[in-house]
């Protein structure tokens, strides 16, 4: 089976802070499978660090109120596009992340109150049809 995952949760320094999510539990349970890294927002073109963005009434933005919405966007269908192409049977997300996150968010006030929500990427797959996990699920 082929499996996109996060790249920040296979210990690759792309997260907004320049740091990584590495997950054992990820490392496990990829063990044998054809695991493709995405970050959809490297992608996109931002730098890593970089300043960290929220979902702000359907904009991405960082907390200064600029938009990085095309950043996102843009990045987010590059990471489609390789995973259509590479036939990637399922994608493991980072949790709450504005591109990657599956069941919730930031809400959009730099406060760290978590909310419902899917990040632009996850949405695009859950719109796609294409089975993603969240890692706090795994």
């Amino acid at each position: 089976m082929k499996i996109a995952v996060s790249a920040c949760l296979l210990g690759e320094n792309c997260k907004y802070n320049g740091g990584n999510n590495f997950s054992e539990k990820v490392s496990e349970y990829v063990k044998g499978h054809e695991v493709i890294p995405v970050c959809p927002e490297v992608f996109g073109g931002l730098p890593t660090p970089r300043e960290p963005s929220e979902i702000v009434d359907g904009i991405v933005r960082h907390k200064d109120g600029s938009s990085v919405d095309m950043e996102f966007r843009k990045g987010a269908e590059a990471a489609f596009k390789i995973i259509k192409e590479k036939e990637v049977e399922l994608v493991i997300l980072q949790s709450r992340s504005p591109s990657c996150g599956v069941n919730t968010i930031y809400d959009g006030s730099f406060s760290g109150k978590i909310i419902k929500g899917h990040g632009v990427f996850a949405e695009i797959l859950l719109r796609k049809g294409i089975k993603i996990i969240d890692v706090a699920d795994l």
